[in-house]
C-alpha cells in the first residue's frame, strides 16, 4: 500500500485533477457516463423510491441521473468539499436538489444510521479508499436487511512489478487497487451474497485509449493555458502508463452487485 492518505485525494480533486478528470469524463467521473450507470441501475433494481447512498459521489453525475431517470432519493457522500459544492449547484439548477442530497463526509466513518439505504453504490472511486474492507463494512452497515450493494471500480488484473505498481498508483493517488477476487472475498466477509463480480477489462482498455487520444488531441491547448505545460506532461505520461498497463492485461475494471444477508 502507497502512502496516500484521504487529504492527499480531495487537495487534488479541489484543484487540477478534478477538473482534468471532468474534461476527459465528463460530469460523472467514471468509465462510460450515463451507459454505464444505466446498467449499473438495472442489475441493482434501482426504482421510484429506491433509496440509494451513492459513496464517493465527486459531481454527484450519477445521483442526478438516477434522481431523474429512474425516481430514486439518492444521497451522495463525499470527502472534496468542491465536489460537494458543485454537487449541490448542479443539482439545484437541474430542478433536483428534492431527490438529490450531498453530504461531505468520510465513507470509513458514515454520517448515517444503520439499516437505512436500500442501495449502496458506488462507480469507480472506491480505488481511493485506504481500507477497502472497512468501507464494504460501512456498507453493509448502512444498508436496509435484503438491501443491495453495487459498484465498479478500477482493479488490478495481472502479474506486474512493485515499480509498475507503484508507477500506476501514484499517477490516480490510489493507496492500492483491489481485485476481482479480493473484493468479492470482502463482500462474502462483510455478510453480502455476491451476485454479480464481472471483469471488465477488455471495455477499460479502449476507454483509456480514449482518454490519451482526447488529452493529445483538443484538450491540450485548454490544459495547458488552465494549469500549464508541466501539469499536461504530467497527465500525459501517467494516462500513458495506464494505457500501456491496461493493454497489457494488468489493469482494469469490475462491476459487483450483492445482497446483505
Amino acid at each position: 500500500m502507497l502512502d496516500i492518505n484521504i487529504g492527499d485525494v480531495t487537495a487534488a480533486y479541489e484543484g487540477a485533477v478534478g477538473v482534468i478528470w471532468e474534461m476527459l469524463m465528463g460530469e460523472q467521473i467514471h468509465v462510460g457516463g450515463e451507459r454505464e450507470t444505466d446498467i449499473l441501475a438495472e442489475v441493482a433494481g434501482v426504482n421510484a423510491g429506491t433509496r440509494v447512498l451513492d459513496v464517493l459521489s465527486g459531481l454527484g453525475g450519477p445521483a442526478r441521473h438516477l434522481a431523474h431517470t429512474y425516481g430514486a432519493t439518492v444521497t451522495g457522500l463525499d470527502a472534496t468539499g468542491r465536489m460537494v459544492n458543485e454537487a449541490v449547484l448542479r443539482t439545484e439548477r437541474a430542478g433536483l436538489h428534492d431527490r438529490a442530497i450531498f453530504r461531505f463526509g468520510n465513507a470509513l466513518d458514515m454520517p448515517f444510521r444503520s439499516g437505512i439505504f436500500d442501495v449502496v453504490w458506488g462507480q469507480d472511486s472506491w480505488c481511493y479508499v485506504t481500507d477497502k474492507d472497512r468501507l464494504i463494512r460501512e456498507c453493509r452497515r448502512v444498508a436496509v436487511p435484503g438491501g443491495t450493494i453495487a459498484f465498479t471500480d478500477w482493479i488490478e488484473t495481472g502479474a506486474m512489478s512493485d515499480d509498475e505498481r507503484h508507477s500506476l498508483n501514484a499517477f490516480m493517488l490510489f493507496p492500492y487497487m483491489e481485485t476481482l477476487p479480493g473484493y468479492a472475498r470482502l463482500l462474502r466477509r462483510h455478510g453480502f451474497a455476491v451476485r454479480k463480480c464481472e471483469d471488465l477489462s477488455e471495455d477499460f482498455a479502449s476507454h483509456m485509449r480514449r482518454y490519451r487520444d482526447a488529452l493529445d488531441g483538443g484538450l491540450k491547448g485548454r490544459i495547458v493555458e488552465r494549469f500549464g505545460a508541466d501539469t499536461f506532461r504530467a497527465m500525459e505520461r501517467g494516462i500513458g502508463l495506464w494505457v500501456d498497463a491496461a493493454d497489457e492485461g494488468k489493469v482494469g475494471r469490475g462491476r459487483f452487485v450483492g445482497r446483505k444477508v
